[in-house]
């Protein structure tokens, strides 16, 4: 008989783009400036493939802020609390 575990299975963050579902190793920080105030950013995570497609979409929109590892943004979120 296996016993039930009463923990949550941690989820890996995926890619954001359309039908990955790839682990994400990028956190790509962006606004719009029409919507967003200056210091706000919202996320989009990437895998390596898809990074500089995103990356790209963003940034010729004039959108993308930051580009960095995911790893590198947890524990600047983790540090922040």
């Amino acid at each position: 008989m296996n016993p039930v575990s009463d923990q949550t299975p941690i989820e890996t963050p995926t890619c954001s783009a359309k039908g990955c579902r790839a682990d994400a190793v990028w956190v790509l920080a962006w606004n719009n400036p029409k919507l967003h105030t200056p210091e706000r950013r919202k996320t989009w995570l990437a895998c390596e493939e898809h990074r500089e497609h995103l990356s790209q979409f963003l940034g010729v929109r004039g959108f993308l802020k930051d580009v960095v590892p995911l790893a590198e943004w947890e524990s600047d979120s983790a540090a922040d609390r």
